[in-house]
């Protein structure tokens, strides 16, 4: 048996999961109420028979009700698969330009309209927006009567739509995970996976994510084109680096092996294009003309990205502030010109994150330049260094909720939630996506709430439950959780343990301090031999002193194994430069925990703003330390 219509499938699959109220199943179909309860009708004359009737509750609404579990069981495996189609206009515009991208032959709208539950009326009004999209690449759709709609164009921008569609699917919009499914060969980039991670390693070639998945996008395209008959003809001939030079050649092999197929010329130089298009270059201090903005620029974002994960590289905006400002700074700086800033230490407070950012690469820059960039200068490079990572990571000043999301839909949809959640609430950090096999084998769930696209059993954390495609409904739901503050105490327990905690009663010397410190992280594996060197290092720049008898030592750089801060209380005070430490916090920050960890600076602004280091370095124990950390930045 299946339902009598499309309408009548979806509104049974809705209530599969969870109970809805009548006002969220009118606004998920795009009908009134009436209709609902007339659709509820018609479902329930015909699920009567099969022991199961949809009733509704007063505070949850619509729910499932299973008399007869054995006849409903029956039933269920009856009802069998429902075909995917796509049912919004977005949906539909993916799926018809990965039609027309990948089919040999010219389609038929009415046939479509047919397979897809549509008018033929429906469609036309899609494919205009169809044609401006492929209109961008020379794409070119020509109808011909009695046979349907054909695409024309060249090979390169046929392959180079295709990828630019499903990355931005990927990656920005929330695309449709059946247009992705029709796209490419089943399991291409999965096994292209490993193989283009082994080469670029191999040949020293250094992507963002983006780069390596917009690659890796081609490549798959590439393996389903050349299979099907479509190699490219036009060589393109573009000076390239060696080893982008031998990466497209290991990668043309590959793609050889996998198609069964002889590859062109062509081929491999348009690798070569693809890769140079997006290999990150590390630029040499020792090859930048003091006097160059353009390239002190350069190196700033580029040090930023390498050493710190934060691509800043394409930020327009940022790029031209940057240049603006550096233009005129380097002309004082050349003639020894001090300007003030008295934003300086609001900068330091407020931007530390950004502000050791900054410093650390002017650092890197100074080395091999005669000039000597004073603390104004740099805390005005740091404004904008500050202001583009809030533009582009939404880094705040409160801790990001964290949400794992179970998902058995493959990771095309896991991007495309993603992608809805993040406009939604930006402060959502989606830290992992789980399977529904892997979600039920954990005892407990390390986020802060679970979202999940199946109904599923709590834990011990809260869950929502969603559509592929979140309504409103679902969306309220989830602000509920979002608004929950959880920040600081998160931080608190997750980074501050009694392991790391020390009272320091006797005289000692900052080297000492570190010395001690470092050694202990080294021997527990928390860092290496390199970052005791990088914390004098740091120290050396400029006092890392934080403000009130706080400091906040740590390397230059993202080096630790692992992040730890170490808590050091010292009532008769640690001589820092010129100043005396009470409490000292050493940083040990990792690349895999950077984005998380880098929220720790808001409890130290909180500890400023309370006044509370008196408080603080009078605690005999860690335990009193942690309640008076907790109550202090409680109250903020």
């Amino acid at each position: 048996m299946r339902f009598p219509t499309p309408r009548l499938t979806r509104l049974f699959e809705m209530l599969q999961n969870e109970p809805l109220p009548q006002d969220e199943l009118a606004r998920r179909l795009s009908v009134s109420t009436r209709t609902v309860r007339a659709d509820i009708a018609a479902l329930n004359a015909l699920l009567i028979r099969h022991g199961a009737q949809f009733v509704l509750s007063r505070n949850d609404g619509y729910r499932l009700k299973i008399d007869d579990p054995d006849s409903y069981r029956l039933f269920s495996v009856r009802q069998g698969a429902v075909p995917e189609i796509p049912r919004t206009s977005e949906e539909r515009m993916h799926c018809l330009m990965v039609r027309f991208l990948t089919s040999a032959f010219s389609l038929k709208l009415e046939a479509l309209a047919d397979e897809w539950f549509v008018s033929r009326a429906t469609l036309q009004n899609d494919m205009a927006e169809v044609r401006e999209r492929l209109g961008r690449y020379q794409l070119t759709l020509e109808t011909r009567p009695r046979h349907g709609i054909k695409l024309f164009g060249r090979e390169t921008a046929i392959r180079t739509c295709l990828t630019d569609l499903l990355w931005t699917m990927s990656w920005q919009a929330p695309g449709s995970p059946l247009a992705f499914r029709e796209a490419l060969s089943a399991g291409a980039l999965e096994l292209l996976q490993p193989i283009l991670e082994e080469i670029f390693s191999r040949c020293q070639i250094q992507l963002t994510d983006e780069g390596a998945l917009f690659l890796r996008l081609y490549c798959a395209v590439a393996v389903r084109r050349i299979g099907e008959g479509y190699p490219l003809s036009e060589a393109i001939s573009e000076a390239v680096g060696e080893s982008v030079s031998r990466a497209a050649r290991e990668i043309a092999r590959a793609l050889q092996r996998l198609t069964e197929k002889p590859l062109s010329a062509a081929e491999e130089s348009w690798l070569q294009v693809l890769i140079a298009a997006r290999q990150v270059e590390e630029r040499t201090p020792g090859t930048i003309n003091a006097d160059d903005g353009e390239a002190l620029v350069n190196y700033l974002l580029t040090f930023v990205n390498t050493r710190y994960n934060y691509n800043l590289l394409t930020d327009r905006q940022l790029r031209a502030d940057l240049l603006t400002h550096v233009k005129t700074m380097i002309t004082r700086v050349r003639y020894q010109i001090m300007i003030p800033n008295p934003l300086l230490e609001n900068i330091k407070q407020h931007y530390p994150m950004a502000w050791d950012i900054t410093l650390a690469a002017v650092a890197g820059w100074e080395k091999y330049t005669p000039y000597a960039i004073s603390e104004n200068e740099i805390g005005f490079l740091a404004l904008h260094i500050g202001v583009g990572l809030e533009r582009n990571y939404d880094i705040g000043y409160r801790r990001r909720p964290s949400v794992a999301l179970v998902c058995d839909a493959g990771n095309a949809m896991v991007r495309m939630i993603e992608a809805v959640l993040r406009r939604k609430y930006p402060q959502i950090k989606l830290v992992r996506a789980l399977r529904l096999r892997d979600y039920e084998r954990r005892e407990s769930i390390a986020e802060d709430f679970v979202i999940s696209t199946a109904r599923i059993a709590e834990k011990d954390k809260p869950v929502v439950t969603i559509g592929p495609f979140p309504t409103d409904y679902q969306l309220e739901q989830i602000g509920r959780l979002v608004l929950v503050d959880r920040t600081r105490p998160w931080m608190l327990n997750n980074y501050f343990d009694a392991e790391h905690f020390l009272i320091v009663e006797e005289e000692m010397d900052r080297t000492t301090l570190f010395e001690k410190l470092c050694g202990q992280l080294q021997r527990e594996g928390f860092v290496d031999a390199q970052f005791l060197p990088s914390v004098i290092e740091r120290e050396a720049i400029v006092s890392t002193m934080f403000g009130d008898g706080i400091a906040l030592p740590h390397a230059l750089g993202l080096l630790a194994k692992k992040t730890v801060v170490y808590t050091v209380l010292a009532p008769q005070g640690i001589a820092w430069g010129n100043e005396t430490a009470r409490v000292i916090f050493l940083l040990a920050i990792s690349k895999n925990q950077y984005e998380e960890a880098m929220a720790i600076y808001d409890i130290f602004v909180a500890f400023l703003r309370d006044r509370a280091v008196s408080r603080l370095y009078a605690c005999r124990s860690f335990e009193a330390f942690q309640a008076t950390a907790l109550a202090c930045v409680s109250r903020f």
